[in-house]
């Protein structure tokens, strides 16, 4: 593996698909949602660790990709990442769906070789196929896996594992840390180049009612900003996704997205000095 250079600029991407969604669409409006969140007057953008968004925390947003209704699309998707990294940036990804983590973390490891994956979630997103579809949002996983992409896979928040995705866990040799007995200290410190993976309904809908998929019982933000916290590797790379503001109420979901944005950015900064 070559080694990690330092990386204290984040790219925003915005990545406005949701074709391959399953039950609903409406991920392809959360870019617009999350960077309207992000400039608003309600909050100033200093992240918890005493960092603020764009001051501290340098960041580049180069706007959404121009995507259409296309499977092919995968291909911009990996070349804005992988412009990102050639300018010195750290790519983050604004999604979408979890569809987008394939060809972004791809990207990413063709790069620095395999990574760490850090995957906040309801779901395990590893089956084979969902509903015939190989590049479901419901299967990244899979595909990740099987291309040698990550190293390891930590998956944080679960609390929707059927047989079919257990067993695709353990042909992986995916770690799991369900819901049922969650604490933050259960979620080991990875090693870098460390991805983050964060769909927004791995937190309960309780907090964020803007995902397509509502799950209870899930993390709060205390929970998933503890688990980050804890994370000291180089981070390459990282998205968001699942943002539906169709469902939104409030721009409660939107306000949480952007959130997470300005902490795993100034983590990320943190873990680059």
């Amino acid at each position: 593996m070559p080694d990690f250079p330092i990386r204290r600029t984040v790219r925003l991407i915005g990545v406005p698909t949701d074709i391959n969604s399953s039950f609903l669409r409406g991920p392809a409006q959360g870019p617009a949602a999350i960077r309207k969140a992000l400039s608003s007057d309600h909050a100033n953008g200093t992240a918890e660790i005493g960092d603020a968004f764009g001051l501290d925390v340098s960041f580049n947003d180069v706007g959404d990709l121009p995507l259409k209704e296309d499977p092919t699309d995968d291909w911009l998707i990996i070349d804005a990442v992988e412009a990102a990294i050639a300018a010195g940036e750290m790519p983050f990804c604004l999604g979408g769906d979890h569809a987008i983590t394939f060809p972004a973390a791809a990207a990413v490891a063709k790069a620095y070789g395999p990574l760490s994956i850090l995957h906040f979630d309801a779901h395990p997103d590893i089956y084979e196929a969902f509903e015939g579809n190989l590049r479901s949002h419901a299967s990244p996983f899979a595909r990740i896996m099987e291309a040698g992409i990550a190293r390891r896979l930590v998956q944080v928040g679960i609390r929707t594992l059927n047989p079919h995705q257990a067993a695709q866990a353990r042909r992986f040799d995916v770690e799991i840390v369900r819901m049922a007995d969650f604490a933050p200290d259960k979620v080991p410190v990875l090693d870098g180049p460390l991805y983050i993976s964060f769909d927004l309904d791995g937190l309960d809908p309780s907090i964020v009612p803007g995902v397509s998929h509502h799950e209870p019982g899930g993390l709060t933000v205390r929970e998933a900003l503890a688990v980050l916290s804890r994370q000291t590797a180089p981070i390459a790379g990282a998205d968001i996704v699942k943002l539906n503001p169709a469902r939104d109420l409030h721009d409660m979901t939107a306000t949480v997205a952007a959130k997470l944005v300005r902490e795993i950015a100034a983590l990320a900064a943190r873990n680059a000095r």
